[in-house]
């Protein structure tokens, strides 16, 4: 049998549900609002994954969209793909 030794106290929070807190920045003016596919949100939602916008803008989401304008390379993007096939 081996011996087991507690590890020293560290100093910080070591609660995995604590969210870090998020610092507003000089680069707050230029944010928008990405498109993303609705299942890639889900997922990161749940696991906390960063999301790719068809901007190529790699972001983990955690504001409300609503507040922001939409992205305009993101909306040239979404309005050059083409229509998803109808269901017969």
């Amino acid at each position: 049998m081996g011996i087991f030794r507690r590890a020293p106290e560290q100093e910080g929070d070591t609660d995995l549900l604590t969210k870090p807190e998020l610092k507003v920045d000089d680069g707050d003016h230029d944010r928008f609002s990405h498109y993303v596919k609705k299942e890639k949100i889900l997922q990161s939602a749940v696991s906390g994954k960063a999301v790719r916008a068809l901007c190529g803008k790699k972001w983990v989401p955690s504001r409300d969209p609503e507040r922001f304008p939409i992205c305009p390379i993101c909306k040239e993007i979404y309005l050059g793909l083409r229509p998803a096939p109808e269901e017969k």
